[in-house]
């Protein structure tokens, strides 16, 4: 197939990711925390446990997924992810925020790589395979538009309302619609194991059998780690981007005039829909880099999001507050590139069966290095401020991923990345 068949079912998996990402707090998660009074280091207690609920529930989530099958998993994620919504509305202090955090990691443990288990199902069966990184790439841009629009009626409300506490009751909205959308699927994306019944014991051990066989093959296990690292990296500093965003909205003169919280909204909403817009291009593109030679792609791309980070880390601690901005940006594009590039490259490796099984290994690892990443950066943060800490954090995994990849490479353990 030499284009993408933009059929029905395209339109559903865009409008999944679209309304996926219409998290309408995801803006100001960091602003409402530290307007309650935590510190840095609790807020990254706090990111910790969720990647730590996320890990705890990884792995299971995607061999439930494929043995019950897929649909009553991405059901359950939702519910789970509305009952979180309420708790972050209720919240006051860190004892509060806990039970909201620990709910919504398990809501994404179950939603990570279930629907793009889905995808890459619904490719095999129309001989599409070829069309893997393309086509995930295309609808992953919808998500991206999805942030972007989010961004804006997030600002929106908070502007309207005066408080950040209520985006999280208009984020079960979209969260609704897409339960909706996941019950339109057709039944053959609900796949089980050998289309065995569900509470049979044989498809989920057949399931934990087949994984623990394939994740086990050197090149898998490899493009895993170096996909999740940098995940990892963006998911545990991407939300202190909104500090940045708030001392930038300080060099406007016509909003200073507005209350801090209705400042923000307006400020940070546009801000953010143009980082999305940037973000949603870059996915569509993704298949563009892949041209040459695949160690190149995944380790260069790799060392620039690092690399954008320490330089971030530096302009902000020189109070250079745009071209900071600006180079945090760098580290979102880079994700957006590398994300449908690796999916597909784990894609060809694995068997459709257990696609979202091995997804979820990647997951596993992601979180992992979350939850540590999450809670040194917090830790360091309070002691020398946000940009000392994303410097220090860009520097030493720069130097981990060099250690890996040169000791990786004279063992010559890559197999398929080459």
């Amino acid at each position: 197939m030499d284009h993408l068949i933009r059929n029905r079912q395209y339109v559903k998996f865009s409008s999944y990711g679209f309304l996926k990402n219409l998290r309408f707090f995801d803006a100001f998660l960091i602003l409402y925390l530290v307007e309650k009074g935590l510190p840095y280091t609790q807020i990254g207690v706090l990111y910790a446990i969720r990647e730590i609920a996320i890990n705890i529930s990884e792995i299971p989530s995607g061999i439930v997924a494929d043995t019950i099958g897929r649909k009553k998993a991405l059901v359950g994620s939702f519910l789970v992810y509305i009952l979180s919504f309420l708790f972050y509305y209720l919240a006051r202090d860190f004892w509060m925020f806990l039970p909201a955090f620990l709910l919504f990691g398990v809501a994404d443990a179950f939603r990570s790589g279930t629907h793009k288990g889905m995808i890459m199902e619904y490719l095999r069966l129309n001989q599409w395979e070829d069309q893997k990184i393309n086509y995930y790439g295309h609808t992953r841009s919808w998500s991206q538009m999805g942030s972007a629009l989010s961004s804006l009626l997030a600002g929106v409300i908070v502007f309207y309302t005066g408080s950040y506490r209520y985006i999280f009751l208009y984020s079960i909205i979209p969260y609704l619609l897409n339960l909706l959308l996941i019950l339109s699927y057709p039944k053959e994306l609900d796949q089980y194991v050998e289309r065995m019944h569900p509470r049979h014991a044989g498809g989920l051990r057949r399931t934990l059998r087949q994984f623990m066989l394939v994740i086990r093959k050197p090149g898998v296990l490899e493009i895993t780690n170096a996909s999740a690292i940098h995940s990892a990296f963006l998911t545990a500093v991407k939300d202190y981007i909104q500090p940045l965003m708030a001392q930038v909205a300080l060099l406007i003169p016509w909003v200073l005039h507005l209350d801090a919280e209705k400042r923000n909204g307006i400020v940070i909403g546009i801000l953010y829909f143009f980082i999305y817009i940037l973000t949603s291009f870059a996915s569509r593109e993704a298949s563009r880099v892949v041209t040459g030679n695949k160690r190149r792609v995944i380790y260069g791309t790799l060392l620039l999001g690092f690399l954008f980070g320490a330089v971030c880390g530096v302009l902000y601690l020189k109070g250079f507050w745009v071209v900071s901005l600006v180079a945090f940006v760098g580290i979102y594009i880079v994700e957006n590139l590398r994300k449908p590039v690796l999916t597909g490259f784990i894609a060809d490796q694995v068997p459709h069966e257990i696609l979202t099984s091995v997804i979820s290994a990647q997951s596993f690892l992601k979180t992992v290095m979350t939850a540590l990443l999450a809670l040194g950066f917090g830790i360091v943060a309070d002691h020398t401020g946000i940009g000392g800490s994303l410097l220090a954090v860009s520097l030493f995994l720069t130097l981990i991923t060099f250690f890996i990849h040169t000791k990786a490479r004279k063992q010559n353990k890559w197999g398929f990345i080459e």
